[in-house]
């Protein structure tokens, strides 16, 4: 379904959020490089969007963008090439990552994990390939919320877009799965605390009236050695 509507994809994302996910992006590349990493996943790349603004952000850190659709990898590799900028990007199943342990600094997934197929492995996985004192930035759809913007929300996101999605991709059936994915995904408190389960010290941020929400988990860097000092001993930072 992902490599099928790849050709148009990024056409779609721009006229369905009406632009706005750009801003969303850019908070979550914030995040991301607040605690200036220097070995940074883009996970559910897609096209790269997020890959490349990462690297044009940070030049100096090393990006790498995965994703599991080739015809997506293809066309994020023509963009980074058209763009001068040097980006990996590798096929990669976000249940068994073909990273070694403590990989990276950041990790950065934005509107992909709510399309894994399990939540919890996913996030074991995450935080194996991530090294102590690293985040994971999530930027996702949670359930539209119960106001009058959510149920305006709900409407166009049911019954516009999926139109709009078919006659633009051919493709409807992946705009029909699009709001039934954020309908079954996990709301903001829940999957903060799935995040929390998996070991991340996890906040969140609600975006666009609740239409988005970016998580931020940060993985515990590991505690300072203690230093013994036998019986009869002084320590030799203390003064004599």
């Amino acid at each position: 379904m992902f490599s099928e509507i790849a050709p148009r994809y990024d056409l779609l994302n721009r006229v369905l959020s009406l632009g706005v996910d750009r801003l969303w992006r850019v908070a979550a590349v914030r995040a991301a490089l607040e605690k200036n990493p220097s070995r940074i996943l883009d996970l559910a790349t897609g096209t790269g969007d997020i890959a490349l603004l990462l690297k044009k952000v940070a030049p100096e850190a090393e990006v790498i963008g995965g994703d599991f659709a080739p015809p997506m990898l293809e066309l994020a590799r023509q963009k980074a090439l058209k763009a001068g900028l040097e980006i990996s990007f590798v096929e990669a199943d976000a249940l068994r990552l073909p990273f070694p342990d403590q990989r990276f600094d950041a990790v950065v997934i934005a509107f992909g994990f709510r399309n894994f197929t399990d939540y919890h492995r996913a996030l074991v996985e995450l935080y194996r390939v991530i090294a102590p004192g690293g985040r994971l930035c999530i930027l996702e759809f949670p359930p539209p919320p119960r106001n009058g913007l959510g149920l305006l929300y709900r409407f166009y996101f049911t019954r516009i877009l999926p139109l709009i999605g078919g006659l633009v991709s051919g493709n409807a059936a992946a705009y029909r799965y699009l709001p039934e994915s954020v309908e079954r995904f996990p709301d903001p408190d829940t999957l903060a605390n799935m995040m929390n389960l998996a070991g991340f010290a996890t906040r969140y941020q609600l975006f666009t009236g609740g239409i988005t929400a970016l998580h931020i988990g940060d993985k515990p860097s590991p505690a300072p050695a203690s230093r013994v000092v036998r019986t009869g001993e002084s320590d030799p930072d203390e003064p004599a």
